[in-house]
């Protein structure tokens, strides 16, 4: 049976779909440092938000398996009929997952749901956060930092985190995309740097 998302009443305010559905998900969470990241990137995408495509990106088994590590005892979610990546993006998803393992905090195997649902997200559209359902800019800090510290530590001067993903792998490869010499004297400083509205 499909969950529906609703508006519900909590202490005379209506709160929109993805809080109801966070705040009854995280009642069931294991205590995990992951699991309040989860709960948001999950309601979200229940309540039809953010990008993420069919199982968040991880997978049938692997989605079942994330939800019940985390939420054991949650039933209310079922697969939605969201499109997938397109194939053609198959080896830049791979290639921002691939960065963020190659960084791993190694706290615990969550990081690997982690880094495929933020890869997937990296295929949006808008603001990575926005993207994965995460309900402010400072939780996708906070996720990466945690998940993923030595590449997260590297964003010093508070890059657009999908940007400093980008600006990563072309570093890796050995060529800077950016045509300005550094960024501070750089036209679109704004653009990689302004501060993200929630």
């Amino acid at each position: 049976m499909m969950f529906i998302a609703r508006e519900d009443k909590e202490d005379g305010l209506v709160l929109p779909n993805h809080q109801v559905l966070y705040q009854r998900l995280i009642t069931y969470a294991t205590g995990a440092e992951n699991g309040p990241f989860v709960a948001q990137m999950l309601s979200s995408w229940m309540a039809g938000r953010g990008s993420l495509p069919r199982c968040m990106g991880l997978g049938e088994d692997r989605f079942k398996a994330m939800v019940v590590g985390l939420f054991p005892g949650y039933h209310a979610v079922d697969l939605q009929s969201c499109p997938d990546v397109e194939p053609e993006r198959a080896s830049e998803l791979e290639d921002v997952r691939s960065l963020l393992l190659a960084h791993r905090s190694n706290r615990s195997d969550e990081e690997l749901w982690i880094a495929d649902i933020v890869a997937t997200g990296c295929m949006g559209d808008d603001h990575l956060w926005s993207d994965l359902g995460l309900f402010e800019r400072k939780y996708l800090s906070e996720m990466l930092l945690y998940n993923f510290r030595p590449l997260a530590e590297q964003n010093t001067n508070n890059m657009r985190w999908k940007k400093f993903f980008y600006r990563q792998l072309c570093a890796r490869e050995g060529f800077i995309l950016c045509r300005s010499p550094s960024c501070e004297s750089c036209s679109e400083f704004s653009e990689c740097f302004a501060p993200e509205e929630k």
